[in-house]
């Protein structure tokens, strides 16, 4: 272990929608005991996986966007003396037939290294870094929904049965590149997986169902729940409205008002699989995960995570 105290340490998640800055400072309270608290987050809707479950590959224009929201996260590590960082890429890298090229390219230029990582290792980042902590005695169901791919983890009793990564995504299926065997070989996994388990209870993670949960009419704030009933609810009314509607309806990016659909379907037919009755919403992501990770080394008791100033924006982690 290393024993610093009042450091900066920063995630950077590429994913298929939106790239991701976060920093976060490791210090100790009056109590000795280790604190992360939020310095800055910045999202941007990068959308690699437009070109990617398009064209297969990444275009010359987004590759130069990537590098110069690169640059510009390095400079802000800077501006804010951050140690040590990760950047992770996720779905839209993977599949990407030119993702390995440019990183090596943003990497000569920048300096910043990225780790294209696989479904298994993103699920793990996020389980082992906040879930474990978080569940208690019960059968829990984590969904992360992205843009490219959605990682599935069972847990029961506070011991993971199973993790998988399906490439299925939001922007996957405005593309249209979701095959049908994929969505009938995750139905079928799930409810061998959960088969003779009760009461299951999905936890979801996610800009989109942090989005859906505050725009949702009836929610249990106290709990951060969303019953399955009133996602089906707002469901049926989203898929009515064009994208224009639900920018103006529900002050919606653009960014988010045309994947919160498709978003809204896969966590219904998650829970029609697994026959869950609300999905669990708190406010946590792959680049929380990365920082946990990173703070591990710099102390030995679990740290306390303090969150300030942050507005509904901020807390959306997709």
């Amino acid at each position: 272990m290393i024993n610093i105290e009042n450091v900066n340490l920063a995630a950077i998640d590429i994913g298929s929608n939106a790239a991701r800055l976060l920093i976060k400072n490791l210090d100790k309270d009056l109590d000795g005991n280790t604190r992360l608290t939020k310095v800055m987050f910045l999202r941007i809707p990068l959308r690699l996986g437009v070109d990617v479950f398009g064209q297969g590959k990444i275009s010359e224009t987004k590759e130069e966007h990537f590098l110069r929201m690169i640059k510009a996260f390095n400079q802000l590590m800077k501006i804010h003396d951050v140690v040590e960082y990760r950047a992770c890429a996720t779905s839209a890298l993977r599949d990407a037939k030119n993702g390995k090229r440019i990183i090596k390219k943003i990497g000569r230029k920048t300096g910043i290294k990225i780790d294209i990582i696989s479904g298994q290792e993103e699920a793990r980042i996020i389980y082992d870094n906040h879930i474990e902590a978080s569940t208690g005695p019960g059968n829990f169901l984590y969904v992360d929904v992205g843009g490219g791919s959605t990682e599935i983890s069972f847990i029961s009793n506070k011991e993971r049965i199973s993790s998988t990564s399906y490439n299925v995504g939001t922007l996957r299926m405005l593309s249209g590149t979701v095959r049908n065997n994929v969505l009938l070989e995750m139905k079928q996994d799930l409810e061998n997986i959960t088969a003779g388990y009760s009461d299951i209870t999905i936890i979801g993670s996610g800009g989109n169902i942090n989005k859906l949960y505050r725009i949702a009419s009836k929610r249990d704030k106290r709990k951060d729940r969303l019953p399955v009933a009133a996602l089906e609810k707002l469901y049926d009314h989203l898929s009515k409205q064009s994208v224009a509607e639900r920018m103006e309806v529900f002050s919606l990016k653009p960014d988010r008002a045309d994947v919160i659909v498709p978003a809204a379907e896969l966590f219904l037919n998650i829970a029609r699989s697994v026959q869950a009755e609300s999905i669990l919403v708190p406010t946590f992501g792959l680049a929380d995960g990365i920082i946990k990770d990173l703070a591990s080394k710099y102390k030995e008791a679990p740290c306390e995570e303090i969150v300030k100033n942050m507005d509904e924006e901020e807390k959306v982690t997709d």
